[in-house]
Formats: structure tokens, C-alpha cells, sequence
């Protein structure tokens, strides 16, 4: 069983507290350490060398985008992923483009938190959003595609993907080129992302 260590950063010691007990009761995620400030985050970061960095990005010492900044700068191997308050797509953009693996907003389930944290520490850049809906005739690809960029955005391989959809796994590729040829995509982050962003994993 692979373990995802951990590294908590929260200001508030009751939400950091909360995290850190609901990340425990899993057995592969084991907090290595909690950080209250930005200065405390970058330092555990650095010298503990989490798979994960579960980063508030309102703190004080440093926000969170500059200890983005700073691990992103330093070529650290920690995988950030975003704990915000905030779900505007401009500051998310920000967000990512400083390094963050992913981010998931406060409001958001328990479980949600626990599968973004495994997902991110599989290094799989798996981007938790909060989903605007749209409608099933706006999305642009088929049945099909649709449950294969599911199964993507829930962390499967193709050869995972091919055995749920009782598919060969050549089939599940001709399905991802498709899917990222009209999402107008490039990458298997930016279709999981889509995912997210659509409503698509409302559905799941």
C-alpha cells in the first residue's frame, strides 16, 4: 500500500486539527507535519520532504502563493495542493500557474479532501475544482468519452479504465485523443480539469 505523507498548513489551529484527524483515520495518509504560518510551511516543506503540501493560501508570514513560489523556485518535490476559500477562476489560474498541483475550496466534503490529497500525492496533477454546471447537450464529447474522462478524473489508469469499461486499453487511448481534441486540450491535467470545471463530476 503506497503512503501519502502529508504536511498540513492552516493558520487555525480547529480547522488544521480537523484536517489532520480526517487525513489519519486513512490508512495511506499519514500527516508528517503541521505548519501554522507560510515561513513554517515552506520550512516543513523543505526539510521533511512530503509527498503533499496541503497549503491554506491565507496565512501569515507568507500567503500561500508565495510559498508556492518559493517551492516552485527552489525545485522542491512537494506536491501543493490549494486549500482556498475562494473559487474565482482568475485566482485559480494564479494558483496553478505557481506550481499548485490542484486546489479544493474549505466547503467542500471531507471525502473530497482525502481523495484530492491521494489523488495529488499519486502525482497524477489531478485539479479539484468547484464545478459550474452545464448542460448535458453543451458538453461537447460523447457517452462514452464522458465515462472515460470520469474514470480519469477518479484517478484510474487506462489499463484501469479498459477493465471497468470492459474496453481494450487502445480503445480507451483513441478515446483520450478524441476527448482532448475537442476540449481542445493537450494534457490529461487540463482534460480532468474541464471535468471539474463542466459539472461532468457532479454526475459521478
Amino acid at each position: 500500500m503506497q503512503i501519502t505523507r502529508v504536511v498540513v498548513a492552516d493558520d487555525h489551529p480547529v480547522m488544521r486539527a480537523g484536517i489532520r484527524m480526517m487525513l489519519e483515520a486513512e490508512p495511506d495518509i499519514n500527516v508528517v507535519g503541521e505548519a501554522a504560518n507560510g515561513l513554517e510551511a515552506f520550512r516543513l516543506a523543505k526539510a521533511l520532504n512530503p509527498d503533499v503540501l496541503l497549503l491554506d493560501m491565507e496565512m501569515p508570514g507568507l500567503s500561500g502563493v508565495e510559498v508556492a513560489r518559493k517551492i516552485q523556485a527552489e525545485a522542491l518535490p512537494v506536491r501543493i495542493l490549494a486549500l482556498t476559500a475562494y473559487d474565482d477562476q482568475s485566482y485559480v489560474n494564479g494558483l496553478l500557474r505557481t506550481g499548485a498541483a490542484g486546489y479544493i475550496t474549505k466547503e467542500k466534503p471531507p471525502s473530497m479532501i482525502v481523495e484530492a490529497v491521494r489523488a495529488v500525492g499519486r502525482g497524477e496533477g489531478r485539479w479539484f475544482v468547484m464545478p459550474t454546471r452545464e448542460s448535458e447537450e453543451a458538453r461537447p464529447v460523447s457517452g462514452r468519452e464522458q465515462d472515460v474522462l470520469k474514470l480519469m478524473a477518479q484517478g484510474h489508469s487506462n489499463q484501469q479504465i479498459a477493465e471497468t469499461l470492459f474496453i481494450s486499453e487502445n480503445t480507451v487511448r483513441n478515446h483520450v485523443a478524441n476527448i482532448y481534441a475537442k476540449l481542445g486540450v493537450n494534457t490529461w491535467r487540463e482534460a480532468v480539469a474541464w471535468a471539474w470545471q463542466s459539472g461532468l463530476m457532479n454526475d459521478a
